[in-house]
C-alpha cells in the first residue's frame, strides 16, 4: 500500500524541464562530439555558419526521414547547443524510462487544465539559468509522412516567451545541417509563417516529394548589390519606388537590369503608382524574396 501511495504521489507532482541532460555530460562533450566531427568530415557534411546565442524555439524542416534527427543532433553537438523537445508528461512519469527520456532533453507537457503551460514552463526555465545556447525543438510538419500544412504551435511559444525562432535545416543536396536564420516574430502570424515556409522551399529533404512546402529548387544566385536591394525592400514592409530603394540600399545607381533580374527570379514584383498625374513603377518583396533573404542573413531586425 505504501508503495502504491508513493507512486500515486509522484504522478501528481508537476514535472519541470531538467537542467542537466545528456548535452552536459563528458560523454557528449568529448566522445559524441569527436564522433560526429569525424563522421561529418568523412561523409562530406558541414554545419551552417550561423550559430545563434541564447535561447530560442528551433524548428527543424523538412522532416521526411529519421536521419534528419541524427544530422540535426550532430550539428547541435558540434556547436555546443542544448536541445529540448516536447513530449506528453505521462511518458516522463514511467519508471526508469521516464528518467531516461528526461535525461535526453524531454520537456514534459501536461495538457490538462491544471498543468503548467508550455510557454510558462519554458519562460521559467530560461529565467532560472544562463545557458549559452538552448534550443526548444519543434518539427512543424509533425510527421515524416506527407502533410498539407504545418503545426504552428512553435510560433505561439516563441511569441509568448519573447524569444526568436531559429530556422534549422538538414539539406541533403548541399549536405548541410544547422540553423541558417534567427527570426524575430512580428506578431503578423500569417505573413511570418509564409515567409518562413518560403525559405524552406529551397531546402532539399531526404525524400523531397514528401516535404511541405514542396522543394522548388535551389536559391537563385544573386550579387551583393542585389542582396542589398531585397534587404532594403524588407525594411519597407510594403511598396517602394526606385529612388527609395536606391537610397535605402545605399547604392550609387540602381539599374533597371538589376530590378528586372530580381522580378524574373520571382523575388520582387512590380506595380504602378499614380502620383501627381504621373505613373511611377513601385516594387514589393515577394514571399519568395523574403525566403531567400532569410538564407542570406543570419538575422534581420523587424522595425
Amino acid at each position: 500500500m505504501a508503495f502504491i501511495f508513493v507512486m500515486a504521489k509522484k504522478n501528481l507532482e508537476k514535472l519541470s524541464i531538467r537542467e542537466k541532460t545528456i548535452f552536459d555530460g563528458v560523454f557528449t562533450k568529448y566522445f559524441l562530439k569527436s564522433l560526429f566531427y569525424i563522421w561529418f568530415k568523412l561523409a562530406g557534411w558541414k554545419i551552417t555558419k550561423s550559430s545563434p546565442e541564447g535561447a530560442g524555439v528551433a524548428i527543424a524542416a523538412p522532416h521526411t526521414s529519421n536521419w534528419d534527427f541524427i544530422y540535426a543532433l550532430g550539428a547541435a553537438i558540434l556547436q555546443d547547443v542544448k536541445i529540448y523537445f516536447s513530449i506528453k508528461d505521462s511518458w516522463c512519469r514511467l519508471p526508469l524510462i521516464g528518467r531516461w527520456i528526461m535525461w535526453l532533453g524531454a520537456m514534459p507537457i501536461d495538457r490538462s487544465s491544471k498543468g503548467m503551460g508550455q510557454v510558462n514552463q519554458i519562460k521559467t526555465f530560461i529565467n532560472s539559468q544562463k545557458s549559452a545556447r538552448v534550443f526548444f525543438l519543434f518539427t512543424p510538419e509533425g510527421t515524416r509522412g506527407k502533410v498539407a500544412k504545418w503545426k504552428t504551435g512553435f510560433y505561439h511559444v516563441a511569441q509568448g516567451c519573447g524569444i526568436p525562432i531559429f530556422l534549422a535545416k538538414v539539406d541533403y543536396r548541399k549536405k548541410e545541417s544547422g540553423v541558417f536564420h534567427s527570426f524575430d516574430v512580428t506578431g503578423d502570424k500569417e505573413n511570418d509563417i509564409k515567409a518562413i515556409q518560403a525559405s524552406y522551399k529551397s531546402v532539399f529533404g531526404k525524400f523531397p516529394k514528401k516535404q511541405f512546402p514542396l522543394y522548388t529548387g535551389p536559391m537563385p544566385k544573386i550579387s551583393d548589390a542585389e542582396a542589398s536591394i531585397i534587404r532594403a525592400m524588407y525594411s519597407f514592409k510594403g511598396v517602394a519606388t526606385r529612388v527609395e530603394i536606391t537610397a535605402k540600399a545605399k547604392l550609387g545607381e540602381l539599374s533597371t537590369v538589376m530590378l528586372d533580374f530580381l522580378i524574373e527570379k520571382g523575388l520582387l514584383e512590380q506595380s504602378t503608382q499614380i502620383s501627381g498625374g504621373n505613373c511611377e513603377p513601385t516594387y514589393r518583396l515577394t514571399f519568395a524574396g523574403k525566403g531567400c533573404l532569410l538564407h542570406l542573413y543570419p538575422s534581420l531586425i523587424n522595425k
